[in-house]
């Protein structure tokens, strides 16, 4: 089994994909770090960086941490892409002078997170490898700042040979005599320059060499850092969301109050109601059912995003979350089934939904599946809701399946969606403002039927009447 990364994961749902661009991440390294996040199916694994997370959450939070948080936030922003300089340093290349100013430039920045992070008393969290002996070979004046310089001290011929090409070039530059003169001046600049760069080298050689002895060192201390700004951002998103850490159980997943944080941004900014909702699952099938515009897809896509912010050690956005660990998070939802490799809808996603069938032989999953065979026609698309529902019950994955198919005959666990309450909301009731008057609350289903409120809403909508008493008549026939 493969291991799923992030990245492979960021672009299956466009609200998952809102969550992480609001990541407040510092580096390059710290979002690189973030996108190759496993998606973590140990325990053990999970909790740990639950309580990584809750620690620096506590820091966060106290005023007394200001500054400290602040010192380390501000050495992740100062922090450069130092992967091509760390992979020259483990070849014992001979460095450029610029990459050794990186080094030493990071080196100070480790020294600076570190100090910090024992302040804050999460240093065996960051677990910067200790990185003195490095800052002080490229430090050998004990300036105690991050610049570089190929200083007068590495080399005993450096100061002297130094002092003279200055003083050579301001004669050179004061010089009123002839061209000869002139020129004889410019070769012993010339010379003295060749020198200077010749020791300049051997310098430099030298400490690529000696270097190279604390690669292992240097480049765990740049996976750190990149963990620390993931873990600092983690603990952000988790204060500014109130975001809340999950309990982790055996089989059930528990969400209360859970909500969409892509939808809520939206609600808030059109000044609309947003309603989060309670979901408990467990293994085997659970169908939802529900009018049109009651939020059936939605509620997919939120337990799929809650989820997926969990297993890659994310808080999760609900008042109370109870979490289970699978192997993957799968949705078969509309955005991602439109045409694939030129297929039509239909072959796109019933494609999908037979890889995860067989996925399911082997894998414990998280199964999200939005109106199976809508695309088709009703008597081979209540069928084949039939045998995905009767085959995926059989399985130790979880299944969400929404459907419009009354008399399934499936012995599965059903719920239905509250949907449409005329006097929820004090406006008059527009298709614009239709959603105002949903109530999403999942309520349990022991029905085969579904709910029929379609022409109900067209009419309140008072959409053409002879439309809607003709479609009636072919109802009650």
């Amino acid at each position: 089994m493969r291991m799923i990364l992030l990245k492979d994961k960021i672009s299956v749902e466009p609200g998952f994909q809102f969550v992480i661009d609001q990541m407040e991440l510092m580096s390059a390294a710290g979002r690189r770090r973030m996108l190759m996040q496993p998606l973590i199916t140990d325990t053990v694994e999970l909790e740990r960086e639950y309580d990584n997370t809750g620690r620096v959450i506590g820091c966060l939070e106290r005023a007394e941490c200001k500054r400290e948080v602040a010192v380390v936030r501000h050495q992740l922003m100062q922090m450069h892409d130092l992967q091509g300089s760390l992979a020259n340093l483990s070849q014992r290349m001979v460095m450029e002078e610029i990459e050794l100013f990186e080094i030493k430039n990071f080196a100070f920045l480790c020294m600076q997170t570190s100090a910090a992070a024992a302040t804050l008393g999460i240093d065996d969290i960051t677990a910067l490898p200790d990185l003195d002996s490095v800052f002080s070979l490229l430090d050998p004046d004990g300036t105690r700042i991050p610049n570089f310089y190929i200083y007068d001290s590495y080399h005993p011929d450096l100061g002297p040979l130094r002092r003279e090409l200055k003083a050579r070039q301001t004669l050179l530059d004061n010089c009123k005599g002839s061209d000869d003169e002139r020129a004889a001046l410019q070769r012993e600049v010339n010379d003295l320059f060749e020198r200077q760069n010749a020791i300049q080298q051997q310098v430099v050689a030298r400490l690529s060499d000696q270097l190279a002895a604390f690669s292992q060192p240097l480049t765990t201390a740049y996976e750190r850092m990149a963990y620390t700004d993931f873990l600092f951002a983690r603990a952000t998103l988790a204060v500014e969301w109130k975001l809340c850490r999950p309990r982790i159980a055996d089989k059930a997943l528990d969400f209360k109050a859970l909500w969409n944080p892509r939808l809520r941004r939206r609600n808030e900014e059109l000044k609309l109601r947003y309603q989060p909702l309670d979901i408990s699952l467990e293994s085997g099938v659970c169908l939802i059912t529900g009018a049109n515009m009651a939020g059936k897809t939605v509620t997919l896509k939120t337990v799929g995003i809650a989820q997926m912010m969990a297993q890659f050690a994310l808080f999760v956005p609900a008042a109370e979350a109870q979490t289970t660990l699978f192997d993957d998070i799968v949705f078969c939802i509309g955005d991602e089934q439109n045409e694939m490799n030129g297929l039509s809808s239909f072959a796109s996603e019933i494609t999908k939904i037979s890889d995860t069938i067989t996925r399911a032989e082997t894998e414990r999953l998280l199964i999200l599946i939005d109106e199976p065979a809508r695309t088709t026609n009703p008597v081979e698309g209540k069928a084949i809701v039939q045998s995905v529902a009767t085959l995926l019950d059989e399985r130790p994955s979880t299944t969400l399946i929404t459907t419009h198919y009354s008399q399934l005959g499936l012995a599965c666990r059903r719920l239905r969606v509250k949907g449409f309450v005329e006097g929820l909301a004090d406006i008059p009731l527009t298709p614009e403002n239709i959603n105002s008057f949903m109530d999403y609350s999942l309520l349990p289903d022991d029905s085969d039927e579904v709910p029929q409120e379609a022409l109900r809403i067209a009419a309140i909508l008072r959409c053409n009447a002879k439309l809607l008493e003709t479609a009636n008549d072919f109802l009650n026939h």
